[in-house]
């Protein structure tokens, strides 16, 4: 069975980062170790009073032991780091544990919506971008593509500028840029370059105006669990785009129609939809 690490925080109670990541890739049949960053009560986005407890320190010492161990891992997948010392350590982490059939899926989480997230600085997009350097595969929103090439955020773009972007993404390192968030008149996904081949891949849904919390940590999720079974950067795109669509399509009922107290706004209601990942998965290969 292929082996994969996520490092990102655990919000115990929202639905993202590492609390997505698990049952997700855990699903696409790949097992999937955690090292958690942060430990907060629940994730940031609507929720006040949360408390977070920084586990900066333990990071190394977990993967010191994990050395010990000699264990290998088929893939390394980086969501939400709250600090440059955590970049930092990643890209240790990386060097310590990447061997030539490791695939190293980075998402650059640092804003959305033409903002910076909370606490980050123009330094800290410094150090992602090194971090960037030493992946495979980048899956980075239009913010964050802003915020890694130095250029003004525009929500979005002609095609041909997206394609420039993904270019320029691929010239700091890394063999395959996402980006993730792109509109195409009703429908909104996300084009993928290729830099080995040349190639670009596109896929898209139906467009859904709400927003919700998650998502782009299920779309990085099922991106890297793909890519770790196998599936060419193509098929790894269109499985996160649709099953990533197939989450939101599931939970607008019950946002659109609850209570806010009974509604799920803090978090798409994925569970109802693993059998659709699963079926995803079967395809690969096919």
């Amino acid at each position: 069975m292929k082996r994969i690490v996520t490092i990102q925080d655990v919000s115990c109670f929202g639905k993202c980062s590492s609390t997505v990541a698990l049952p997700l890739i855990s699903a696409m049949g790949v097992e999937t170790a955690v090292i958690p960053t942060a430990v907060l009560s629940t994730h940031t986005g609507g929720f006040t009073g949360y408390t977070f407890r920084d586990l900066t320190a333990d990071i190394p010492q977990i993967a010191a032991h994990w050395k010990t161990l000699q264990l290998h891992f088929d893939g390394i997948y980086t969501g939400y780091l709250g600090s440059r010392e955590q970049v930092q350590i990643m890209a240790d982490f990386f060097d310590a544990f990447r061997s030539e059939d490791t695939v190293i899926v980075v998402d650059p989480v640092m804003g959305d919506a033409g903002s910076m997230y909370a606490g980050f600085t123009p330094d800290f997009a410094v150090e992602m971008r090194k971090l960037c350097g030493k992946a495979d595969v980048i899956a980075p929103n239009m913010t964050e593509v802003s915020l890694l090439l130095g250029i003004p955020y525009a929500e979005q773009c002609p095609l041909e500028t997206v394609k420039t972007y993904l270019k320029q993404l691929t010239e700091i390192g890394c063999p395959i840029a996402v980006i993730t968030g792109i509109r195409n008149g009703d429908q909104h996904g996300a084009i993928a370059y290729d830099s080995t081949t040349g190639s670009y891949y596109a896929a898209y849904r139906e467009h859904v105006p709400e927003p919700m919390h998650g998502t782009g940590d299920i779309f990085a999720s099922v991106l890297s669990g793909a890519l770790v079974r196998g599936a060419s950067i193509e098929q790894a795109l269109s499985i996160a785009v649709n099953f990533t669509a197939d989450t939101i399509q599931a939970t607008l009922p019950d946002l659109r129609t609850l209570p806010r107290e009974e509604a799920p706004w803090y978090g798409v209601e994925f569970e109802a939809c693993i059998g659709n990942l699963v079926d995803y998965v079967k395809e690969i290969h096919s």
